[in-house]
């Protein structure tokens, strides 16, 4: 049985201060607990290179690169990012970033791949924020414009916070369609400009939640025909998620994975996934909620005949 492609790297996880709110522990347990299950071997995992900095550079502002790669954030804006810029913090943002890529070279050409990590959609052109400190969304989109790799991008944001940093890097670009659903009353205050925003109200459930996916993510694959579409799958919708504010379950969380992978290998556009947010102290049901994405494309995924279209024009 072919598995999708499955992208880790060790520097995806690293110790923050203790109490930090921020889970980091829990990228390293997503793909512990894959194995675990035996839902995919350790042989299975392809590690990416970390971003250079000249990818970078194509999509965040120069000196905002700068001053992250050199520990030389002002205060205010180490604030704003909420993590502790560290060398630490650098390399697992490169890695996290150069993960996204390749996630989406192996959509590409396989027609599905999955991050253990990504979905920083919190990050500007010029600042990090939310836990956020490269778009790697953004930074992998222009990689590929630039190669002439993609024409049409549909960015699929299913977060429960609204995806504004990648909002603002294409605000402008008409080749890029982003669609974020998320609840309204929650973080950031100031919402960006997305080319659809569907805003819920807290305590949301699945039956309304998955009945909007439903209506909303067929038909952009019809209306923007995307030559690839990077799915945020992440988890804090969840009920019991600390910073969400919905009211999905488990079997909604799957459910809504499962539509997405699913709608996409019908429809042959090739996806890439990232796993977006998640928060609450026990790392392993947190982990166990994240792999849901994971599980949803390697059931639907596994064995699936993708037969790559041409590189579309710029």
């Amino acid at each position: 049985m072919k598995l999708p492609s499955l992208i880790f790297h060790p520097d995806y996880t690293y110790p923050l201060p203790a109490g930090h709110r921020f889970p980091m522990g829990k990228f390293g347990r997503i793909r512990e607990v894959l194995i675990e299950d035996g839902v995919a071997p350790a042989s299975a995992f392809i590690a990416p290179e970390p971003i250079s900095r000249d990818r970078l550079e194509a999509a965040h502002t120069p000196a905002y690169v700068e001053a992250i790669m050199t520990l030389s954030l002002s205060r205010a804006a180490e604030r704003r990012l909420g993590l502790p810029l560290s060398e630490a913090l650098v390399r697992r943002a490169r890695a996290a970033t150069g993960g996204t890529l390749l996630t989406a070279r192996l959509a590409l050409e396989h027609g599905l791949a999955c991050n253990m990590a990504g979905g920083s959609h919190h990050a500007h052109p010029d600042h990090g924020a939310g836990f956020c400190v490269f778009n790697d969304v953004a930074v992998a989109i222009r990689a590929l414009q630039s190669e002439q790799r993609v024409g049409r991008v549909l960015v699929f944001d299913l977060d429960v916070h609204q995806g504004d940093g990648t909002a603002a890097f294409f605000t402008d670009d008409p080749n890029v369609f982003t669609c974020s659903i998320h609840c309204e009353a929650n973080y950031p205050h100031q919402k960006a400009v997305s080319d659809l925003d569907l805003g819920l109200p807290p305590g949301t459930d699945d039956d309304a939640y998955l009945a909007l996916v439903h209506d909303t993510f067929g038909a952009l694959l019809d209306r923007v025909r995307p030559d690839l579409v990077f799915y945020n799958a992440g988890v804090d919708p969840h009920l019991d998620d600390s910073l969400g504010q919905l009211a999905l379950s488990d079997e909604g969380l799957m459910a809504r994975d499962r539509h997405v992978v699913g709608t996409c290998m019908k429809s042959g556009v090739p996806l890439a996934c990232v796993v977006g947010g998640g928060y609450g102290p026990d790392l392993d049901t947190l982990a166990r909620r994240h792999s849901t994405v994971h599980r949803a494309a390697i059931a639907l995924g596994a064995g699936h005949e993708y037969r790559p279209l041409a590189p579309a024009a710029a």
